[in-house]
Formats: structure tokens, sequence, C-alpha cells
């Protein structure tokens, strides 16, 4: 087969295919789907979210619960001079 009668049978292959895939991507059970496949990401966006919270909240004490301990060393080898 020539290589111009390739090529060009190539860019029709594309155009139809390119002209299908649009038909395709704006029918309801498309769309639908698409809907979903958001909708799941979204839940597993606040998932994460959710568990980023937790953990800084877990870290937010442990800072505290240091700082307290620093003070209360501070306090005591001051008292102790």
């Amino acid at each position: 087969m020539k290589k111009s009668t390739f090529n060009t049978l190539l860019v029709g292959g594309g155009f139809l295919l390119g002209t299908a895939g649009i038909k395709l991507l704006t029918s309801a059970p498309v769309k639908n789907a698409c809907v979903q496949g958001i909708a799941c990401g979204m839940r597993v966006k606040n998932c994460y979210q959710d568990m980023v919270e937790q953990a800084k909240a877990n870290v937010d004490d442990m800072v505290a619960e240091a700082a307290y301990i620093t003070q209360s060393e501070t306090a005591a080898d001051e008292a102790a001079e």
C-alpha cells in the first residue's frame, strides 16, 4: 500500500473516530458514568481530608503536651536554682 494512501486512510479513520467519540461523549449514559466517577473522587477527597485533619489534631496535641513538659521542666529547674 502506498504511503499516501495509508496516510489518507489514517486521517479518514481519525475523523470518523473523532466524530463517533463526540457523539459517544455527549450521550446520557456516558454523562451519568462521568458524574458517578466525579462523585467517587469527591468522596475519596473528603475521606482523605478527614484523615489529614485527624493527623493534624494529633500532632497539635503532641506539640502542646511537649510544650507543657518543657515549661514544667524549666520551672522546676528555676525553682531548684
